[in-house]
C-alpha cells in the first residue's frame, strides 16, 4: 500500500470494527477527499457513517467534539492544515478541556485527520505545518507518520484513543518516500518495505518513537518527510549517524531521544515548519536539560524559515541536502 491506502485501510478496518467511527469532512463522502483518502468508504458503510460537511472547520471540530461526548469516535477530516485554523477555538477549549473540565464524566475521543507540508507547490495556504501549535495544546495528542505501515497502526491507535488526536499527514509522501531532491523521480512505496501493510487490524502505541537507521557520531531527530530527506543526504554523506523517527509528537518518546543523544554526544533536529516557537525548540530545551554534561557540541537546527511558504522558492525553503549537510558537517566538526 502507499500511504493513501493504508490511510484508508485503517478507517475502513474501524469502521467495520465499531459502529461508534464516523467518518465525516469536506468531499469524503461520494467524491472520496481531495487525495482519495476516503475513497469506497460511503458506498461500503453508508452515508449515515462517511459523510460529507459543510465547508466550515469550526462547525466540523464543534460537531465532532458533541458526537465523542455523546459516544461516538469521530474521524473528522479537514482538507488542508493550513485550514484548521477556524477550528482551533473547538479544538483548544472544548476537545482539549473537556475530560478536565468534567472531572471526567465526559471524553471526547475524536481524530482529525489533516494533510499538512509543502513540496507539492501548495504556495502559502496549502503547505503549512502547523504541528507546533497542536503540541502547545494540552489534553491534545499529536502524531505524524512517515511510512504507510505506521500510517495505519497509528491512525487506528489514534482512533481508539479517548483523547483527542490531531493526526498530521505529510502529503509529499503519500505516493511515495522523497529523497529532498525535487528533481529526482518519485520513487513509488511499493519499492520500500514500508509498504507492506496487513489488511487486518493491528495498532502502533502513540509515544513510541522508532530508530531509522543506528548511528555513533550524532543523533538526528526527525518526523514525517524529513525522515527521509534525512535518511537519503546521511546515507549519501556516509555519516555514522542515529536517525530518530518521532512518529508522535505528543506523547513524546523522550527516552528514546535522551538515550540515544547520550550515546552519541550530538544531535540535530530537522523540520520543515517555520524555525520560531516550531516544536524543534521544544526538542532543543529538552536535550539541554536532560543530556548537557553527554554533549559535545551545539544542538543545531535545520528548518523552514519565518516566512509564508514561498511559492516559486519553494526548494530555497525547504530543508533540503545542502542545509542539512552543511548543518552535519558544522555539527561534526564541533
Amino acid at each position: 500500500m502507499n500511504m493513501i491506502e493504508a490511510i484508508n485501510s485503517a478507517m475502513d478496518v474501524m469502521l467495520a470494527r465499531d459502529d461508534k467511527v464516523v467518518v465525516m469532512g469536506e468531499d469524503v463522502g461520494f467524491f472520496g477527499g481531495v487525495f482519495r483518502a476516503t475513497a469506497g468508504l460511503q458506498k461500503k458503510h453508508g452515508k449515515t457513517r462517511v459523510f460529507d460537511t459543510p465547508i466550515n472547520e469550526c462547525g466540523i471540530i464543534g460537531v465532532a467534539v458533541g458526537m465523542g461526548a455523546y459516544g461516538l469516535r469521530p474521524v473528522p477530516e479537514i482538507q488542508f492544515a493550513d485550514y484548521i485554523y477556524p477550528g482551533l477555538d473547538q479544538l483548544v477549549s472544548e476537545a482539549a478541556r473537556l475530560r478536565y473540565r468534567s472531572a471526567n464524566d465526559f471524553i471526547c475521543p475524536m481524530t482529525v485527520r489533516t494533510p499538512f507540508g509543502g513540496g507539492i507547490f501548495g504556495g502559502q495556504t496549502h503547505s503549512q505545518s502547523p504541528e507546533s501549535i497542536m503540541t502547545h495544546i494540552c489534553g491534545v495528542k499529536t502524531v505524524i507518520p512517515s511510512n504507510p505501515y505506521d500510517a495505519k497502526g497509528l491512525l487506528i491507535a489514534a482512533i481508539e484513543d479517548n483523547d483527542p488526536v490531531v493526526f498530521l499527514e505529510p502529503k509529499r509522501i503519500y505516493n511515495g518516500p522523497f529523497s529532498g531532491y525535487y528533481d529526482r523521480p518519485v520513487e513509488p512505496w511499493s519499492k520500500h518495505a514500508a509498504s507492506v501493510v496487513p489488511e487486518d487490524y493491528y495498532r502502533i502505541e502513540l509515544g513510541k518513537a522508532a530508530t531509522i537507521r543506528e548511528g555513533e557520531a550524532v543523533t538526528v531527530l526527525v518526523y514525517g518527510t524529513m525522515v527521509h530527506v534525512a535518511k537519503t543526504i546521511i546515507d549519501e554523506l556516509a555519516i555514522d549517524a542515529e536517525i530518530i523517527d518521532l512518529r508522535t509528537l505528543v506523547p513524546l518518546d523522550i527516552e528514546a531521544i535522551e538515550t540515544s543523544v547520550k550515546k552519541t554526544g550530538r544531535c540535530l533536529i530537522i523540520h520543515e515548519a517555520t524555525r520560531t516557537s516550531g516544536f524543534g525548540a521544544e526538542l532543543a530545551a529538552l536535550v539541554q536539560e536532560r543530556c548537557f554534561y553527554h554533549l559535545e557540541a551545539p544542538v543545531e537546527r535545520v528548518t523552514g524559515f519565518d516566512t509564508p511558504y514561498p511559492h516559486s522558492l519553494e526548494w530555497a525553503y525547504f530543508p533540503g541536502p545542502v542545509r542539512i549537510a552543511t548543518a552535519l558537517n558544522k555539527i561534526l566538526k564541533d
